[in-house]
């Protein structure tokens, strides 16, 4: 068995044992309550070439990079993320990831939502700024996320963050308020 088979066993491990957590099950209800059921092979181990730990797929389902991903932590916090983005998909009949403003709002919510910008995870990638740590945290995925999206070039991902800021950070659905 080569390291990158080793490295997707694992992975799929890890996928099975995230779909027993609460977050990861409450998503995944509030998604089949919304008319989009995601069943156990909406979740793949990939081996990914780009520097991401995950990614969702609309009409596919979620990857999650083995090759980028060593703990169980890891994995359950890129579902989380990623589920976010599939429960956007479902409820947004018209949502379009070639625009700027849609992608950057689902970025919003799945960094803020999920959990990414917690202290801890923060501390443990050395941004230790003390003061509006998530929101800096926040801003700094999304537009790292959107520097993948080739419909959001140069100023377009800034500006459309803040365009949709207020009103994506404040949108907490399913969660009754950000976790």
């Amino acid at each position: 068995m080569t390291e990158n088979d080793k490295a997707l066993k694992d992975c799929e491990r890890m996928i099975h044992k995230s779909l027993k957590s609460p977050i990861v099950k409450f998503l995944r209800e509030h998604l089949d309550k919304s008319g989009c059921p995601v069943q156990d092979n909406f979740f793949k181990a990939i081996h990914c070439d780009k520097l991401q730990a995950s990614g969702y797929i609309p009409g596919e389902g979620i990857a999650v990079c083995g090759n980028r991903t060593q703990m169980q932590d890891e994995v359950t916090q890129a579902i989380t993320h990623e589920l976010i983005h599939a429960f956007d998909d479902c409820r947004g009949a018209n949502l379009d990831w070639t625009d700027c403003a849609h992608h950057a709002c689902s970025e919003i919510r799945a960094a803020h939502l999920s959990g990414d910008c917690h202290f801890k995870r923060e501390l443990l990638r050395g941004f230790l700024t003390v003061r509006a740590h998530e929101q800096e945290c926040v801003k700094r995925r999304v537009l790292t996320s959107l520097s993948s999206n080739s419909f959001c070039s140069g100023s377009t991902a800034k500006d459309s963050m803040e365009a949709v800021w207020d009103v994506c950070y404040n949108d907490t659905a399913p969660f009754d308020r950000a976790p």
